[in-house]
């Protein structure tokens, strides 16, 4: 029954999309700082997905050093996708989080420690109860530093995961192509909504200390 929502779309097939973005908040609700570009100098971005998006967003606004944070949708071929576009699995997107950060404050290894932990990678296209491929593992780097380390944390906790039984780790690791804003109603969502829909996708296991 599951079997069209776990299969990525053929690019030739996505929904067309179009133009314009769809309209979103502009200040994040919790932090007050924009969620727009241009950020203030020194700020970095990382872009994580580890399913809904929800729970996640409020995983990295609340991490120390982060300056502000956005739900959105990457990974896919549908310009500027709306949310019950993406959820038909015809777009190619995954449910991401904008996270940008102080360096200074916070290392992108740390952020990346907070994604191991923050879900369990091995369940391909799912986390838990949400199936399909809106809801993959996945990181979207900005820079080969980033690509280099997200794939050398990738083949730490690899080991993590092999030892306590589970299997391989399914996250996409890739460049970060376009980058489309959810729905102002879906930025901090949990921070609007307190008693709102937030699974626990936590496999539960720690990130061996460097």
């Amino acid at each position: 029954m599951f079997g069209r929502k776990t299969t990525m779309i053929d690019p030739a097939d996505a929904l067309e999309g179009r133009n314009d973005a769809i309209p979103t908040a502009e200040t994040h609700f919790v932090k007050g700082t924009p969620l727009h570009p241009p950020f203030p100098d020194g700020m970095e971005t990382a872009v994580f997905g580890l399913g809904c998006f929800w729970g996640e967003e409020k995983r990295y606004w609340e991490t120390p050093g982060v300056y502000t944070t956005a739900a959105g949708y990457a990974g896919g071929y549908t310009p500027n996708p709306t949310y019950e576009e993406v959820c038909t699995g015809q777009t190619g997107h995954t449910e991401v989080v904008l996270v940008v950060f102080d360096p200074t404050k916070v290392t992108y290894e740390e952020l990346l420690k907070e994604f191991w932990e923050g879900h369990d990678p091995t369940q391909g296209m799912r986390q838990g109860n949400d199936v399909g491929t809106q809801y993959r593992s996945a990181i979207y780097t900005t820079s080969d530093e980033q690509l280099d380390g997200a794939k050398r944390s990738r083949d730490t906790f690899q080991k993590v995961m092999s030892d306590a039984g589970y299997g391989q780790i399914t996250t996409e690791i890739e460049p970060l192509g376009d980058f489309y804003y959810a729905e102002g109603y879906h930025q901090q969502y949990l921070a609007k909504n307190p008693n709102g829909y937030c699974p626990d996708h936590s496999c539960g296991l720690t990130y061996p200390k460097g």
